[in-house]
This record gives structure tokens, sequence and C-alpha cells, in this order.
């Protein structure tokens, strides 16, 4: 329950009292204040969600983490319990704010873990995400060895480009995303509140005549081409992935693009064979532009 600083009855100035207390991050005082509304008002509703953010204030500066398990015990807590308590107490937009430097705080205290995969949100690059510093977010991903070769780092790295330098720059990255990890892909659309590239997601579901389900999304960055062949230069930045048939799609749909701006009449027509026989659904929206 969102605060409400203008009334002035005892219970309402008692819960401001806390709450301004938080807001300056000072424990002592916001443990008094609590101990006086829970003494003077029992029954309050606020009581509950309040002691876990004084609690949450008043663990500030705790030493690096011993191992992922104490990490994820940490993290659980701060998104299951601190997070539901402080949009309660201060709303969304004001409990985003004042999350971030405890998110940024777990941050520091797991930069000395390394990554594995059986504890895959047990590292600092998704908390530097969570506090929404996307370089530092950036550098904790690039001292994972091989990063760019697994799904979970490599997905950490999109957001943090998307989010950092924009779309138009994250487009090759993007795409070995697609090839690599498609569900992780899709989860990273759902909740990266990037307009431009949800649109095209959309779109791309609407009309591509695929499986149903999240792997279609491997068919994502040639797809875009379809749409956009002002991107062939960025999306041509994406490394060798796994040579699978989507990502052969891109390539094709890029040599394509070059050969016809050449006027290789005779080239097009033996790539776009090669382009039909890799997904029917592609080639028709290639040739609808035709």
């Amino acid at each position: 329950m969102q605060l409400d600083i203008f009334e002035h009855s005892r219970d309402v100035m008692l819960r401001n009292d806390v709450a301004h207390a938080l807001e300056r991050r000072d424990g002592a005082a916001a443990r008094v204040a609590w101990d006086t509304l829970a003494r003077e008002c029992p029954v309050d509703e606020c009581l509950a969600s309040l002691l876990v953010l004084v609690k949450a204030v008043e663990g500030w500066g705790q030493p690096v983490f011993r191992d992922h398990d104490a990490l994820r015990h940490a993290r659980l807590a701060q998104q299951n319990d601190i997070e539901p308590a402080a949009q309660r107490t201060f709303g969304d937009k004001a409990a985003t704010a004042w999350l971030d430097p405890l998110w940024r705080e777990l941050a520091q205290r797991a930069a000395p873990l390394a990554f594995r995969a059986d504890h895959g949100e047990e590292h600092a690059a998704p908390l530097w995400l969570r506090a929404g510093d996307w370089m530092a977010a950036a550098e904790a991903v690039k001292r994972i060895e091989s990063w760019r070769r697994i799904p979970a780092p490599l997905a950490w790295m999109v957001q943090a480009r998307l989010k950092g330098y924009g779309l138009q720059a994250t487009w090759g990255m993007l795409a070995e995303l697609a090839w690599l990890s498609p569900r992780r892909l899709d989860e990273l659309v759902g909740h990266a509140c990037d307009p431009p590239l949800q649109q095209l997601v959309d779109k791309f579901e609407s009309s591509f005549d695929g499986a149903g389900d999240a792997s279609d999304l491997a068919w994502f960055p040639a797809w875009v081409l379809t749409e956009r062949p002002g991107l062939a230069a960025p999306m041509a930045l994406a490394q060798p992935s796994q040579h699978s048939a989507p990502e052969k799609a891109l390539r094709v749909m890029i040599e394509l693009l070059g050969l016809e701006r050449q006027g290789r009449h005779y080239d097009v027509v033996a790539r776009r064979k090669t382009l039909r026989d890799l997904h029917a659904s592609l080639y028709a929206a290639y040739m609808r532009a035709r």
C-alpha cells in the first residue's frame, strides 16, 4: 500500500516516519519508527511490509557471498519479499528507484562468484541488470569464459547492449542468441520494453508459419531482413554459431540483398532456391516484397 503523505492522522504520520527513514536508508531511525508504529497501531496493515524493508536497510553492508547458495537465498528474498514490500509501500516507480541500490549491493557482493550453469541466475551480471547498470552488467559478462557460446550470459549481454546502445547496435548479437537459444530470446523480448523489437516480433509471430512456439524465433533474424533489408550490415556482424539452418538462412538473405543491388539476376535465382529449400514460410515472406 502506497503511503499517503498528505494525511495527518496519527497512524498515517507514524507510517510516514518509517517510510521517510527508509528513504534515507537510516536503519536505526527506521527501526525506532517501526517500533512506535507497532506499539501504537499493532494491527496496522502496513506493519509487515514495513518490517521487511526495515530489516533490508538494517542488513546493508554485508560481506561478499561465500557461495552460490548464499547468493540464491539473498536474491530470492529480495525478489519475493523485499521487492513486493517496496512496491506496496512506495508505489511501483518509486520502489524501482529505492530497490536499485539493493540490487547493486547484491551485484557487488556476487562479484567473486564464477558463472555456473547449474546456478544460472547466481551471478553478478543479472543483478547489475536489475540495478539498471548496463555497463557493469556487460563487464561482468565479459569475465565469463566463452560467454558468447552460453545462452544465459549471451542473453545478459544482449539485454545490456539493448539498454545501453539501442537495438541498431545489438542486431548481430541478438541473431546469435536467436540461433543459440530462441527460448532465451523469447524471455528477453518479454521484459526488454523495447517497442520496435516487440513490434517486429509480434509481426513475425503472426505471419511466420513454423512450429508455433518459441523455437520459431531461431528464424527471426533472417525474417527481419524481409521487412528491414537495411539491417543487412548490422546483421552481418553476427559471429558464426552452430551453422544451423536458421543461421544459414540469414547468410543467404544477406547474400541475396547484395546480389540484388548488383543486378546479378542469375545468381539471385540460384540463391532464392537455396532460401526456399531452407524454409518455405521465410521464402514466401521474402518474395512478397519482390
